[in-house]
C-alpha cells in the first residue's frame, strides 16, 4: 500500500533561508567574549562587533538605505569594511566593495552601472571619488570612515552610524535575495558585475571551513582584499569558527610579517604575487610555528 504525502509550504516551523548573517548572529552570543579583531590599539570581542554591526545597519537605515538598495564602498581591509559585510545585507541592502586600485573613470563607471544609493569611504580615497564623482557628474550621499591621510567630504561618519542603537537582527525572507555586487577589474573591457545571493554565500563560507578544515578559533591575516569576490568570503567564514581577524590595511611585507610575528597568525589567505613577496622579504622576528598560507 502506497500513501502519498503532500509537500507542506515552507514556514517558520521547516525552513529558515540561508544567509550568512546567521553566522555573526551566532557568533555574537556563542564567541561573545572571544577576540574577534585587532587593528593597531582597536580590539574588540565578537559580541562587540555584532552589535556594532548592528548599530551600523540602524545608522544606514536612518539615511533611507532600504532592501535592494546597493551601498559602494572604497576602502582598504579595516574592521569598518568587514563589519560592513554584515551591517549591509542586515537591511536587505546590496554590498559594493569597489577595487582601491582603479582609476577615477572606471570607479565612476562602476557607481554608476551598480545604481549606488550611497558611498561610504576611507578618506584617504577622498580624491580618487572626488574625481570619480566629476566623471560621471553625479554626486552621491557619501559617509566618512575618518583616516589620518585625508580629508572627506560626507554628510557623516562611520562612527556616527556606529553610534546608533542596535538593531534587531533580522534574517531575509528569500535566501535568493542579493547581497553583494562584485566587477570585474575591467582590464578586457567595462568592469562586468556578478551578483551574490545570501544563499550562495553561505553555503560558500561553509565550503571554505570545510575544504581549509579551518580549526576553532584560528588567528587570520586579513590579506587579501576584501573587495576581491569578499575576501574570498573568509570574512564571514571567521564568523562561523569564532576567528582572531588581524588588520594591518596595507598588505606590505613588513606589515604582514610583523603581524604574523606579533599577533601568532596561523591563516591568511593571499595571491602567489603576496605570498612570493613575503617569503622573500627580510624577516623582522623569527615567524609563528605552524603558520599556514
Amino acid at each position: 500500500m502506497q500513501q502519498h504525502f503532500d509537500t507542506p509550504e515552507r514556514d517558520a516551523a521547516n525552513h529558515v533561508a540561508l544567509s550568512p548573517l546567521s553566522f555573526l548572529k551566532r557568533a555574537e552570543v556563542v564567541y561573545a567574549t572571544r577576540p574577534a579583531v585587532t587593528y593597531g590599539d582597536i580590539r574588540r570581542t565578537w559580541a562587540q562587533t555584532a552589535a556594532r554591526c548592528r548599530s551600523v545597519a540602524a545608522g544606514l537605515a536612518a539615511m533611507g538605505i532600504g532592501r535592494g538598495d546597493t551601498v559602494a564602498v572604497l576602502c582598504p581591509n579595516i574592521p569598518e569594511l568587514f563589519e560592513l559585510h554584515y551591517a549591509v545585507p542586515l537591511l536587505g541592502a546590496v554590498l559594493n566593495t569597489v577595487n582601491t586600485r582603479l582609476e577615477p573613470e572606471t570607479v565612476a563607471y562602476i557607481l554608476d552601472h551598480s545604481d549606488a544609493k550611497l558611498v561610504i569611504a576611507d578618506t584617504a580615497l577622498a580624491p580618487l571619488l572626488r574625481h570619480a564623482f566629476q566623471i560621471n557628474g553625479k554626486g552621491l550621499p557619501v559617509v566618512d570612515i575618518t583616516d589620518v591621510a585625508g580629508d572627506g567630504f560626507g554628510q557623516t561618519t562611520y562612527d556616527a552610524l556606529a553610534a546608533y542603537p542596535p538593531m534587531d537582527w533580522a534574517l531575509p525572507g528569500d535566501e535568493w535575495q542579493a547581497l553583494a555586487l562584485n566587477y570585474t577589474s575591467g582590464t578586457s573591457g567595462r568592469p562586468k558585475g556578478v551578483i551574490y545571493h545570501h544563499r550562495g554565500a553561505y553555503l560558500m563560507a561553509m565550503g571554505t571551513v570545510a575544504g581549509w578544515a579551518l580549526p576553532p578559533h584560528p588567528t587570520y591575516m586579513s590579506v587579501v582584499p576584501m573587495f576581491h569576490c569578499n575576501g574570498w568570503n573568509h570574512p564571514w567564514a571567521m564568523a562561523i569558527v569564532g576567528g582572531h581577524m588581524i588588520f594591518t590595511r596595507d598588505a606590505t611585507p613588513a606589515k604582514l610579517l610583523a603581524a604574523l610575528a606579533d599577533h601568532g597568525v596561523t591563516h591568511f589567505g593571499a595571491a602567489p604575487s603576496c605570498c612570493k613577496c613575503c617569503a622573500t622579504a627580510p624577516r623582522p622576528n623569527p615567524l609563528p610555528p605552524g603558520s599556514r598560507c
